[in-house]
Order: structure tokens, then sequence, then C-alpha cells
């Protein structure tokens, strides 16, 4: 349902894409498009909070920002934005939202290729004094991502892997 539900909104996209990890891709995989449709947004963050077990939530700017609320408020958790830079004003933080060290977070995603904004999403939690067992994303392109996390202790848990998309 949600596979369709993405198609469907226009969130897969074909042409020529350069991926945040670099890689050249024939498709692209836009959450951003579906996560604001209310239907589709509730369904995912639904689907998310099913495989919560962390006690926080935290998601990266931009794209798994509405994720994560959603998700949030679904599971009846707190969360956290990992801002992808400092900005220069105010209080320069990474992390925006309130924790305790010890806290175990899960990391909400949008899409996983690599891992490489998540793996640095991760780091930044774990030097904060959090841990981060488990990343739980809308769709895996399986292009190294879930190995990368696991080489980390990270179980990568989606809702849809890329090969079920075509």
């Amino acid at each position: 349902m949600l596979k369709e539900k993405l198609v469907e909104s226009g969130a897969i996209k074909f042409g020529d894409f350069t991926l945040a990890s670099g890689k050249k891709s024939k498709y692209y995989v836009d959450i951003k498009k579906a996560s604001t449709k209310y239907e589709i947004l509730e369904m995912m963050g639904e689907m998310l909070a099913n495989h919560v077990k962390g006690e926080l939530l935290a998601g990266v700017e931009l794209g798994a920002v509405p994720l994560v609320a959603i998700t949030a408020v679904k599971s009846k958790r707190d969360y956290l934005i990992i801002r992808k830079e400092k900005k220069g004003y105010g209080t320069s933080k990474l992390i925006e939202g309130e924790y305790e060290a010890g806290k175990e977070v899960d990391i909400i995603e949008d899409v996983v290729t690599t891992g490489g904004s998540v793996l640095r999403a991760i780091r930044l939690l774990r030097d904060a004094g959090l841990k981060v067992n488990r990343v739980i994303c809308v769709v895996d392109r399986e292009e190294g991502g879930k190995e990368n996390l696991e080489k980390e202790g990270v179980e990568l848990i989606s809702l849809v892997k890329a090969h079920e998309l075509f």
C-alpha cells in the first residue's frame, strides 16, 4: 500500500540524478513529495512507529523532520532534530531538543543509500552520550547502507526496499 502511494504521489522520479552520496542514479526517491500529503505522512508515521523501540527519536533536517515528528506523535516519544551544520546565530547547536546521556535513540530517516548522512548523525548522537542501535527508514535504496550501518552495530529497518518499487 505504501509503495503504491509513493508511486502515485510522484515521489519516485526517473531521469539522471546525483544523490547525496555523490552516486549517479536513474531514479530518485523524493519522500518530501509524499510527506507533504497528510494521508501518506500519517500512513508513514504509523508504519514507522510500529518499529520504534528507543526512548527518543531523532531525524536529520530537512527530509526526516516531518517523518520524525509524525512518528513521535504516533509512538508517543519526544524527538531530536539533527542539523546538517551549525547556525551562525542563536544557540549554534547541532542537536535540537532535550535529552539525557544514556538514553536510547531511534533515528528516523527518509531514504538510505550508502548511509553516509545517517552515519554522521549516529556519531553525533553517540558523542553526546546517547545510544543508537536502530535506524528506521521509509526507503532503503539497497546500495550499501544496511551493511555500512551494521559495521557500526546499527540495525536498518526499512518500510520499502528499492527493488519493491519497480
